[in-house]
């Protein structure tokens, strides 16, 4: 008879696998752990429900080196696993990364040679309701459209390249004060990373300040609020997107070594501004090095409407697009 135990959390979180598929029966999964209590409930959440799911878990644990005690967290990590009786690995930077940009980069590829290497179709990490709320807040705050906003998905393939391994996170319900009761009631062991106090890190700016300002004079339910909020608007993106991608098809010719980008005007007059923009956007990010700002689409944008042979200012390179008569031309 299965003893494990149950709470309204771990039923919470089952009925999220189930009803959003995100993991299919006898799945294989990497379960990424730093040793925080999010992974630590997410790690113990899985495997408590693994006699209904007969999944095969195994954990990965990134060593970014750096804190002096990197060392001792990862053996946390593995003393744990052993108890549990999980397999884990641990992966150990070759270089020490300067931003959060790169450490994210180095850890999810890392993940997903783990993945691959130890034949696991699925990643699972345990981001909450909070830390979508507060991407959402960092994206917006950094002009990231409604692409950026709608953060997090419960899961998705983890890059082109690896579409077949696809990274889930099972917890996007649950605020980080439910994990942290969820481990003070299993009595989880927990291991404190000095690094979430640092207000060097823009994120625990947010995590630290931005969202206790909240909570205490605009919403108590913030975390949850903002949550629901990017639910809503990953909806909306992946309608937009499907839309955006019939359309690309219909009007967007040329792009190769030869042949320059040619836009078809007329088509695009009669979209709404959503999926003009949508397209634009998506044969810049083919075009530019750069990123894409929102100034660059709209220099785009008003050539839809532009007499022949208007052109925009230059783009960073010094290429200009131009109008001839029905098209929008850009270089190849």
């Amino acid at each position: 008879m299965d003893r494990r135990p149950w709470s309204l959390v771990h039923a919470q979180v089952h009925r999220q696998v189930k009803a959003r598929q995100l993991f299919p029966p006898a799945a294989s999964i990497l379960v990424a752990v730093s040793g925080g209590q999010d992974s630590i409930a997410l790690l113990k959440l899985l495997q408590d429900l693994q006699p209904k799911w007969h999944w095969s878990l195994q954990v990965a644990h990134c060593d970014h080196r750096w804190r002096p005690d990197s060392q001792a967290n990862a053996a946390f990590v593995q003393d744990l696993c052993h108890q549990w009786h999980l397999p884990c690995r641990v992966a150990i930077a070759d270089r020490v990364t300067k931003t959060e940009a790169e450490a994210r980069q180095w850890r999810y590829a890392t993940l997903g040679a783990l993945a691959q290497e130890n034949h696991c179709t699925s990643i699972a990490t345990g981001h909450t309701a909070s830390d979508r709320a507060e991407t959402l807040l960092y994206n917006l705050v950094r002009g990231g459209g409604s692409d950026g906003l709608q953060a997090l998905a419960w899961q998705r393939p983890l890059n082109p390249q690896k579409a077949e391994i696809g990274l889930v996170r099972p917890l996007l319900g649950l605020t980080r004060q439910q994990t942290a009761e969820f481990c003070q009631r299993f009595r989880l062991p927990i291991w404190a990373d000095s690094t979430n106090q640092d207000l060097a890190y823009a994120r625990n700016r947010l995590r630290l300040e931005v969202m206790p300002y909240l909570r205490d004079h605009f919403n108590p339910q913030v975390d949850r609020t903002l949550a629901q909020t990017a639910e809503l608007l990953a909806a909306e993106v992946d309608y937009l997107d499907q839309s955006a991608q019939a359309l690309y098809a219909t009007v967007v010719q040329g792009g190769s070594e030869t042949s320059p980008w040619r836009i078809h005007r007329l088509p695009l007059k009669t979209a709404h501004p959503a999926l003009q923009r949508r397209v634009l956007r998506r044969v810049l990010q083919q075009v530019m090095a750069t990123q894409v700002s929102f100034e660059a689409v709209e220099k785009l944008v008003a050539l839809i409407e532009a007499p022949n042979r208007h052109q925009t200012d230059p783009f960073a390179g010094g290429w200009v697009a131009l109008v001839e008569v029905d098209w929008i031309v850009l270089p190849c």
